[in-house]
C-alpha cells in the first residue's frame, strides 16, 4: 500500500467510509467498505479469501459495496451498499474466535453496516458473528432468520434470464434453450435445477471436476470444460463463480447471445468491456440487476416479511430487467448504463427527501 492514498482509492466511486480491523493476537485482518447510505443502512456480504495484497482486498471491497448500492436501489429496497472482507484462507484460518471477534468489530460500527454471507462464509459463521452483534442478516430459520439465501439468489438470475430470452425471442419459454452455467456451487446448482425444470438444455462447468460431474449427473446436464465454458454456442452464458470472466479477451471468443449470471463484478475493465459487448451484439443483463435475490431475502428478514412478500419482490426482477432493456433500446445506450442511471436516479430522488 506504499505511496497509495486510501482517499484516492475511495474517491472514484464516491465511497463514504472505509473501516479497518487488525487483531494480530487472533489473526483478524478485516475491511468494511460503505459506499452509500442514502436509501438506508449499508448491507453486504462477508467475503473471506487469501488476497494477494491488502490493496487487492480494498479494491474488491470498494467494487462490491458499490454493486450492493445499485442492487438495493434497482430492487426498490431501503438499504445502502457495503461489503466486508476478511483476509485469510476460509478453509484453514477460520475459527469461532475469529468470527466472533469480527462480530465485535461490526458491533462497533453502531448499525452502519449489516453483515450477510458471501464467498468463504456460511450461515454457521453468521451465527458466530451474531453472538457479538445483532447487525446480521441471512441467519438460519432456527434463529428467526430468512434461511438459506442461495435459492433466492438463483431465482433472481432465473427471472433475469427469462426476461432477456423474452427480449430476443418474443416469449420467455426456456424449453430447448441452451444455457452454459459456469460455476455450480450453491447458487449455480439451484439455477441449474430451475433451468432443467423448464426443459432448458444446460451445460455445466466448475473449477472442481468432481463437483461438475456430480451436478451434471444429478440434473441430466452436460459437463463442459470450465476454462472455455464461455466459448460454447449457446443462448445464455451464466457466470456463477468469481467475477472478471467477461472481458476484452474473452468476448471475441463468445458465441452466446445473452450473458446473465450470479457472479459479482462480471465485467473486467468495465468501460472497454461494455463497448466490446456492444460491438459483438451480446445482450448483457448487469449482475447488480439480476443477482439481488439474496439481498432481497436479507431485506425481508430485517423487515419481518413473510415468504410471499419475498417471492413477490424477487419476481419483480423480471419486470426490472425488462425495464432496463427497454430503456437501453429506446435511448440507444447499453444495458449497463441504463441500469446505472435507473439506480442513481432513485438514490438522488430519495436523497432529496432527506434534505
Amino acid at each position: 500500500m506504499q505511496n497509495i492514498s486510501i482517499f484516492d482509492l475511495m474517491r472514484p466511486l464516491g465511497h463514504q467510509n472505509l473501516f479497518f480491523c487488525n487483531d494480530p493476537e487472533i489473526g483478524l485482518k478485516a475491511i468494511v467498505a460503505i459506499h452509500d447510505t442514502t436509501l438506508g443502512p449499508a448491507i453486504g456480504g462477508v467475503r473471506m479469501l487469501p488476497y494477494a495484497s491488502e490493496e487487492e482486498a480494498i479494491e474488491d471491497a470498494l467494487r462490491l459495496s458499490q454493486a450492493i448500492t445499485y442492487k438495493a436501489s434497482l430492487a426498490g429496497l431501503n438499504l445502502g451498499g457495503g461489503c466486508a472482507i476478511i483476509i485469510g484462507n476460509n478453509r484453514t484460518d477460520k475459527t469461532e474466535v475469529l468470527m466472533r471477534r469480527f462480530g465485535n468489530f461490526i458491533e462497533g460500527l453502531n448499525g452502519n453496516f449489516i453483515a450477510s454471507i458471501d464467498v468463504g462464509t456460511s450461515q454457521k459463521d453468521l451465527e458466530y458473528i451474531h453472538a457479538e452483534t445483532n447487525y446480521v442478516a441471512g441467519l438460519p430459520t432456527a434463529l428467526n432468520g430468512g434461511g438459506d439465501t442461495t435459492v433466492f439468489a438463483a431465482k433472481g438470475v432465473f427471472y433475469g434470464i427469462k426476461a432477456a430470452i423474452k427480449e430476443l425471442y418474443g416469449d420467455d419459454s426456456l424449453a430447448g434453450r441452451k444455457v452454459a452455467v459456469q460455476g455450480v456451487g450453491s447458487v449455480g446448482e439451484q439455477l441449474v435445477a430451475m433451468l432443467r425444470a423448464e426443459n432448458a438444455r444446460v451445460y455445466v462447468s466448475d473449477m472442481t471436476e468432481e463437483r461438475k460431474m456430480k451436478i451434471a449427473a444429478k440434473y441430466k446436464a452436460e459437463p463442459i470444460q470450465y476454462s472455455t465454458s464461455y466459448e460454447l454456442d449457446v443462448d445464455v452464458y451464466a457466470p456463477c463463480a468469481l467475477g472478471g470472466t467477461v472481458n476484452t479477451e474473452t468476448i471475441p471468443k463468445m458465441r452466446c447471445k445473452i450473458i446473465a449470471g450470479s457472479a459479482n463484478n462480471q465485467l473486467k475493465d468495465e468501460e472497454a468491456t461494455i463497448q466490446a459487448l456492444k460491438d459483438h451484439n451480446i445482450l448483457y443483463t448487469p449482475d447488480f440487476l439480476i443477482n439481488s435475490g439474496a439481498l432481497i431475502s436479507c431485506f425481508s428478514e430485517l423487515e419481518g416479511y413473510g415468504v410471499d412478500r419475498t417471492e413477490s419482490l424477487i419476481r419483480n426482477i423480471y419486470s426490472a430487467t425488462r425495464h432496463v432493456i427497454q430503456k437501453s433500446r429506446d435511448e440507444g445506450i447499453t444495458t449497463f448504463e441504463a441500469a446505472q442511471q435507473i439506480a442513481e436516479k432513485r438514490i438522488k430522488d430519495i436523497g432529496k427527501l432527506k434534505r
